[in-house]
């Protein structure tokens, strides 16, 4: 063998090496994704995963004094309503196994307790979009009484590391808490949608919407912005939504009202 052709094959294995190198570190889900750095948008999930053996923990908060109540006076003497209760929720997921992850989150609205589990189906780069199966059940009262499963999916698009959107159809039973015998309807269809830009190397704004498009629909539908800083394993996010809900069920109920928007935060810590 020559040393030219030595050469060339060196050559053609360091350009085959690298697009191989560059998907391994793509798949690998302890990277950081620039366009989707959260496994929420504000209350919606998102597809992304938790590595196997990694875990996350989230606190969500949102302040129960509707920001249209009264006048501005009102609003100022109550701070924006930082002054009122709050329904906060505790979260925390974990990788049981390979694109495989399962959490619990307790919400004190209605004590709801939530079993959930997701599991990647698809991925990007070698699939046009991320498509992520999930499963989660509700339970109030400390997971005794009212119990809402739900079966859906997430699909999602990112678009370099600027940008990431989101479709999810999930249906939930159970949705009105109320016997089935007095209502017409008793599960919700709902079709998510949302967004996630980032604006700054470590900032971003979200949006998601999420409307009952069958079944049980008698509160406003569920939405929220928000405003986010990524600062190392941590996501710290100021937002605006039309309800207090964090699971499933509680996006089937819906919001009191259209023109009741209330502020929270939502707080993330990634253990991997």
């Amino acid at each position: 063998m020559t040393r030219l052709s030595l050469r060339l094959i060196l050559a053609a294995a360091v350009i085959l090496a690298v697009p191989a190198a560059a998907f391994a570190q793509e798949d690998d889900a302890a990277v950081l994704d620039l366009a989707q750095p959260d496994f929420t948008l504000v209350s919606l999930p998102t597809t992304l995963r938790v590595p196997r053996m990694g875990s996350a923990f989230r606190v969500t908060h949102r302040f129960t004094r509707s920001l249209g109540e009264g006048d501005f006076t009102d609003l100022l003497n109550d701070f924006f309503g930082l002054d009122s209760a709050g329904v906060i929720g505790l979260e925390y997921r974990f990788g049981i196994l390979p694109n495989t992850q399962i959490g619990v989150h307790r919400s004190n609205l209605d004590k709801v307790i939530e079993l959930f589990g997701q599991y990647s189906v698809l991925r990007q780069p070698s699939a046009f979009v991320d498509v992520t199966a999930l499963f989660s059940i509700d339970g109030t009262n400390n997971f005794r009484d009212s119990y809402s499963p739900a079966l859906g999916a997430v699909v999602s698009r990112r678009i370099g590391d600027v940008a990431a959107l989101y479709l999810q159809p999930i249906w939930v039973n159970n949705a009105n808490q109320q016997p089935s015998e007095v209502v017409d309807d008793n599960d919700s269809m709902l079709l998510g949608m949302g967004a996630r830009v980032r604006i700054r190397p470590t900032v971003y704004l979200v949006g998601e919407f999420a409307p009952r498009v069958a079944g049980y629909e008698e509160r406003t539908h569920h939405g929220s912005f928000a405003i986010e800083k990524r600062a190392g394993g941590h996501t710290f996010q100021l937002n605006f939504s039309t309800s207090f809900a964090t699971t499933p069920g509680q996006l089937a109920r819906g919001g009191a009202a259209e023109d009741s928007w209330y502020i929270g935060f939502n707080i993330s810590r990634k253990f991997f």
